[in-house]
């Protein structure tokens, strides 16, 4: 097992891995661009490296700065989390290059996956079913491929993911515009215009399915996540088990399958995800497979009690899973929701700044993973995550009014969040009842952004930051009566605890 390892990322997710690293009785060792100083994930490690300027470009996202960071501190293993260089190849090859375990997939499984149309390709040779679809040279090619397919149509960038570079194109008329869009942004996202076809899928189901696999062969799945909450394609809110009626436990079974199937045709190693589009019949396809650990990962964790980052951890070190498909149980129902820091009265402006005052939820079922605290700055540089709120719960119907309850306990004050449109959305009849699929937020926007829903969320958030405030007020006067000796800065006890094995 590894002494020592570098958690290569940042905020909320470096938080979640320093706690398993600890737990595991590994020493973790964060890295920290200028903005990042006094982030909750420095402040928890063992020890911290600056890695450069604010902007990712110039720190997180640089291989070199990274390695540098590892020999420094005589760390012989990587932990990327999700985002940065997480799916990145060349960091792959430069870590093995440099005698340093990325606890992660080898690369040569990034490069088969990373790449959508080599990826589809290596799908159906392994016989996993695909949506129909092609990869187009130009325009002229692009007009025949969407006759034959027939519309709606789906463009897609090659390159990369995210929701970046796709285009969604219902008739022929559209299909230039579509076209050059899709184009431009996969070419701004990505430095790659190359742009595929697929035939879309009306009113689909997001489903994806958790693998995990050793390097002795042995591949397991652990069930299924229901990703369809999504706003332009980017993710909202996930809960496993899907609610879909198409759901049958032989249906999973087979999607299980397939999933651990695409993952031994690239001879894949450690935590990943094999993403599907599900049809309202049933049908499912192949659309891509994260080489990484995935944002909504705890609500896996939450029903079948595995630590993924642990079992990612023991992977690394040559350990076997050391459990069969047989093994893997799950146990009543979960929920993400993603809290950002955005506001949904002016369409999810990012609103970056100091959260002044900050009171998170907790009680039975309830985990949230944050790097956030009272005080800190809520970067404009980086991804505007505050939380992920997940619970857990017997039933659907129970974890849906314990997410309520959660969320109405959630308090942030000195920024805006999306903490009403999550309370709206989970009073939602048709969410409710399960009645959904990718394109529901799109179809109840207005209604979830009505005066009622957000108004009535907005009084509670309102009272509840009057309630912190007078807490905090407390704290300062009780704070400013210690006597002078004790106004001293504060350390972690663990920073403590780490400084005095020096």
């Amino acid at each position: 097992m590894f002494d020592k390892v570098l958690v290569a990322n940042r905020g909320e997710i470096a938080v979640r891995v320093i706690r398993t690293l600890r737990e595991m009785g590994i020493r973790s060792v964060a890295v920290y661009s200028d903005a990042d100083r006094a982030a909750l994930h420095v402040r928890m490690a063992d020890e911290a490296w600056p890695i450069g300027p604010a902007p990712s470009r110039e720190s997180y996202l640089v291989i070199d700065r990274i390695i540098d960071a590892c020999r420094k501190s005589g760390a012989r293993a990587v932990h990327p989390g999700y985002g940065f260089l997480s799916e990145n190849a060349a960091f792959a090859r430069a870590l093995e290059a440099a005698d340093v375990t990325l606890i992660g997939p080898p690369a040569s499984a990034m490069e088969a996956m990373g790449y959508k149309t080599t990826a589809r390709a290596r799908m159906m040779e392994a016989g996993v079913p695909v949506v129909p679809g092609a990869t187009i040279a130009d325009a002229r090619e692009l007009s025949r491929v969407a006759a034959e397919i027939g519309y709606p149509v789906m463009l897609k960038a090659a390159g990369g993911g995210g929701g970046k570079g796709m285009r969604l194109v219902e008739s022929a008329a559209d299909l230039a515009a579509g076209y050059e869009r899709a184009r431009s942004e996969a070419m701004k996202a990505f430095g790659d215009d190359t742009v595929y076809v697929e035939k879309a899928i009306v009113r689909p189901r997001h489903i994806e399915i958790q693998v995990l696999a050793d390097r002795y062969g042995e591949t397991v799945h652990l069930f299924e996540r229901d990703c369809s909450i999504q706003r332009r394609h980017q993710k909202v809110l996930e809960e496993t088990p899907t609610p879909s009626p198409a759901r049958t436990p032989e249906r999973i079974a087979e999607m299980g399958a397939v999933a651990v199937r695409a993952a031994k045709a690239v001879g894949y190693v450690s935590a990943g995800t094999v993403e599907l589009l599900m049809a309202e019949d049933g049908s499912f396809y192949f659309l891509e497979m994260n080489t990484r650990l995935q944002v909504e990962h705890p609500i896996t964790e939450l029903i079948t009690g595995i630590d993924l980052v642990r079992e990612q951890v023991r992977i690394a070190a040559g350990e076997p899973l050391g459990y069969a498909q047989g093994d893997v149980v799950a146990r009543g129902h979960a929920i993400q929701c993603r809290v950002y820091a955005e506001d949904p009265a002016t369409n999810f402006l990012p609103s970056p700044g100091r959260i002044e005052v900050l009171r998170t939820p907790s009680g039975p079922g309830v985990r949230d993973d944050s790097g956030a605290y009272e005080g800190c700055e809520i970067s404009s540089y980086y991804d505007p995550l505050v939380s992920k709120l997940c619970v857990w719960a017997p039933t659907r119907a129970q974890a849906i009014e314990r997410m309520r309850r959660a969320l109405s306990e959630y308090v942030v004050a000195g920024i805006e969040t999306n903490l009403p449109f999550h309370l709206a959305l989970l009073r939602e009849p048709e969410f409710v009842a399960g009645d959904y699929d990718t394109g529901f937020i799109a179809r109840h926007e207005a209604t979830l952004l009505t005066r009622g829903h957000a108004g009535e969320a907005r009084h509670a958030m309102t009272l509840g930051a009057a309630i912190a405030q007078a807490y905090r007020d407390h704290d300062d006067a009780k704070r400013a009566a210690r006597p002078a000796a004790s106004n001293g800065p504060a350390m972690s006890p663990w920073r403590m605890a780490a400084l005095a094995k020096l």
